[in-house]
């Protein structure tokens, strides 16, 4: 039967899924875990139905604590439950989670796998909060991708129901939960033809009622705790059955066959890896690319990893390993290894014990740490893996993806080593945090995916910073199955939608020869040449790149829409890209549009659209010179008298270069030294607001509300003005006790992000002034 294929993320999966086979959804927000709740609350809010032909209840409580506790409460009454939450939200939901495990109380949690705060904060991915919550009793089943988000929710759902024992579905945050993908689409009759109606009858039978009187959460003494805690192993002990059974149903159903442990790569593999979550894409693109090379490596991707079957294990390895590799995603100071080694260790010991492992030898069996806080993962560093197994001491406990030269953890990573299909179009984009570019390529890649017969697929690398920062947009599609859970390490075409940009970061190193760069720039193909850094000029010369230019800020300023370029520059990259006809793609940037900005007015979409006309007229193809001619070079990051952590540490950070810092250059408990930011001068803003002291009421809410502490004023006697320079402004001081005391207000303009904050709130402006940053840099 033919299904429905739509592009999605992967909260969008598990809002779906998990909206659809529940009554009842307590929820409270987390990054990045947020937008289940907010599309299931939403799906409710419009009266959408589950499978059984209900709406859900959607509630928001006032924590994470509330939130799994009126789960607790909701399941003992018999209702279908569920929750979305990460990192130390679901550390909050821990006491519950005992409760409704100790109970035998089926119901599904979907956790976006998030770092918890160790030295410092990191709202990025890794399984720290999982391997937490890996005492609580709950099943535990990983999605290495959007597809899987929503098969495994489904699996897990029957599953739970059936064992009794309650389950995390983990996606991992960011790199699958905000990650696009072009998947199918789980029917709402598949998911009916999943669900045992019997099952749910046992649950709601055993419910508190009145009708029925029961209790639970007594309190016990030693003479019967310990017995009773025992009653549940039969339960833990038919459960990986129960799982298997659903996704062989599964299979049947929908035609995706998944295992508890799944196998990938060649029959007779000598070494192999062991992999939790959305590192599996990455390596089965290295272990497919190196055995066409001719090498004898293989991967075995755990999905279930409680309760973890020993036996579904060991069949899974191959006869012929003599080396395995386990990957864990998390960091446990002070354990001989992190968890996922330990079970496998323990596992391969048991197998080796009963006469039932597939070696007569033991094989050698390390460890290693990789992608902590969100931290990159591609073939590169999966080759090197199978490549320290080669090695006649294989290392121990080692780090992928960093450079460990206090206790010497890593291992080299051979950066020239890549696995992704050729043919697939690989487009970066770089924006600014709130201008509009990752909408608008979010729209980009879901028009690609509705209009083409192409996979796609698009990841968004943000900036904790968020508003004003950096961000990266990574946009793949192509004829084949896109499994690259990693960033784009070489790009067909690579835009810029900030000038400034150019003298701040080497964007086009990921550029590869003939590639197409687009540029947002106030200049236009005649000028622009001489306007970037020399170093710029080079690399497009090198490169050969296809170089076009386009006034997206001014095109952008007289329709009205600031500095939101978007729309400008995704009608531009379709005209370029030529990926569908133009008029095909224009008029599905329109409902894009609509659909986008509907509710804000006819306006704001008539502007939008106007942009889009507008954008496709000025295009501009510069004529590349054959040498580099600017003046121009990339200025240093920070002052060359900045303190020496400033230049050796924070410079890099700020320069998008933190990747490359060693471990010696950190400090050991994360305490930093202080008062570093003033060493970070962005200098976006293409304006800037411009204070006029005589319009100026001095209420100070333009400084009030700045969000970067641009705006500073000062009341100071006149007598300093003496030797002040011609150009300073200042006033007359206004209030009670500041007679002859003068007043100014001062902007940095390499701090402003050109927000327009402070114009928005000015008292002055709104009794009729133009609202818009006039000051120009």
């Amino acid at each position: 039967m033919a299904r429905n294929k739509i592009a999605m993320d992967g909260n969008t999966a598990a809002a779906y899924v998990g909206h659809a086979m529940n009554e009842v959804c307590a929820i409270y927000p987390i990054t990045p875990s947020s937008g289940i709740g907010e599309m299931a609350d939403e799906k409710s809010a419009k009266g959408q139905k589950n499978i059984w032909g209900q709406v859900p209840l959607v509630s928001e409580l006032q924590s994470e604590g509330g939130a799994s506790g009126a789960v607790h409460g909701a399941l003992s009454t018999g209702a279908l439950t569920t929750t979305f939450t990460a990192s130390q939200g679901l550390l909050l939901m821990l006491p519950n989670m005992f409760k409704i495990a100790g109970e035998l109380t089926p119901a599904v949690f979907y956790v976006t796998a998030r770092t918890v705060a160790s030295h410092a904060l990191s709202i990025f991915c890794d399984h720290s909060d999982i391997m937490i919550a890996r005492s609580t009793g709950f099943g535990i089943i990983f999605a290495s991708s959007v597809q899987e988000v929503m098969d495994i929710g489904v699996i897990a759902q029957a599953a739970t129901l059936e064992s009794r024992i309650p389950f995390i579905v983990s996606l991992d945050g960011f790199r699958t939960s905000h990650e696009i993908q072009k998947i199918e689409e789980v029917s709402f009759d598949d998911m009916r033809a999943m669900i045992k109606d019997e099952f749910i009858t046992a649950h709601r039978q055993r419910a508190l009622s009145p009708d029925k009187p029961t209790l639970k959460g007594t309190s016990q003494n030693p003479d019967v705790f310990f017995q009773e805690r025992e009653t549940v192993n039969a339960f833990y002990q038919k459960t990986p059955a129960i799982v298997q059974d659903a996704m062989d149903r599964f299979a049947k159903v929908v035609g995706r066959q998944y295992k508890a442990f799944d196998y990938v790569g060649a029959k007779d593999a000598e070494r192999i890896i062991l992999i939790m979550g959305s590192g599996a894409g990455a390596a089965r693109e290295a272990v497919n690319k190196m055995n066409a090379n001719g090498e004898k490596v293989g991967m075995i991707i755990v999905r279930l990893y409680r309760p973890f079957d020993v036996d579904a294990f060991i069949k899974a390895i191959p006869a012929a390993t003599k080396s395995i590799a386990v990957l864990d995603r998390t960091k446990e100071p002070g354990a001989i290894g992190e968890p996922l080694y330990l079970d496998v260790r323990s596992a391969i010991g048991e197998a080796m014990e009963k006469g039932i492992a597939p070696f007569k030898t033991w094989p050698i069996i390390v460890g290693g740490r990789f992608g902590l806080g969100s931290k990159e993962f591609n073939p590169g560093m999966v080759k090197a893996v199978f490549d320290n197994l080669s090695a006649i001491k294989p290392k121990n406990g080692f780090t992928v993806g960093i450079v460990d030269d206090v206790t010497n953890t890593s291992i080299e990573v051979d950066a020239d080593f890549e696995a992704e299909n050729p043919e697939n179009f690989r487009c970066m984009f770089w924006g600014l945090g709130s201008d509009g570019t990752v909408g608008a390529n979010k729209n980009s890649i879901k028009i690609i995916g509705e209009l083409t017969d192409y996979n796609v697929q698009g990841f968004f690398v943000y900036d904790s910073k968020k508003a004003g920062s950096r961000t990266i947009s990574h946009l793949r599609f192509g004829k084949g199955e896109i499994t690259s859970t990693y960033l784009i390490q070489k790009a067909n075409f690579v835009a810029c939608h900030n000038f400034s940009f150019l003298e701040k970061y080497d964007m086009l190193s990921a550029a590869e020869v003939g590639a197409t760069f687009l540029l947002a720039n106030p200049f236009g193909n005649d000028e622009v040449w001489d306007k970037m850094p020399r170093d710029v000029q080079q690399q497009i010369i090198d490169k050969k790149l296809k170089f076009y230019v386009i006034k997206a800020f001014d095109l952008a300023d007289e329709i009205g829409l600031g500095a939101r370029i978007n729309v400008i520059m995704q009608t531009a990259f379709f005209k370029i890209s030529k990926i569908l006809p133009v008029e095909k793609a224009v008029a599905a940037i329109k409902t894009a549009i609509k659909k986008t900005y509907g509710k804000k007015g006819d306006k704001v979409v008539d502007m939008n659209n106007k942009a889009v006309d507008a954008a496709l007229k000025s295009i501009e193809e510069v004529k590349i010179p054959n040498t580099a001619t600017s003046t121009i070079s990339m200025p240093d990051v920070v002052p060359a008298d900045a303190p020496e952590f400033v230049k050796n540490v924070t410079a890099s950070i700020i320069a998008g270069r933190g990747d490359d810092l060693p471990v010696s250059a950190f400090p050991v408990d994360g305490t930093w030294p202080t008062a570093t930011c003033q060493y970070e001068k962005r200098n976006i803003a293409l304006r800037i607001p411009e204070w006029n002291p005589d319009l100026c009421i001095q209420c100070g809410q333009c400084s009030f509300v700045c969000p970067h502490g641009v705006i500073r004023m000062k009341i100071y006697d006149e007598g300093l003005l003496k030797n002040a320079p011609k150009d300073f402004k200042s006033t007359a001081a206004k209030g009670k006790g500041v007679e002859r005391k003068a007043f100014s207000l001062q902007i940095a303009p390499e701090d402003c992000t050109g927000c327009g904050a402070c114009v928005n709130k000015c008292p002055v402006l709104e009794r009729g002034e133009d609202k818009k940053p006039t000051g120009k840099k």
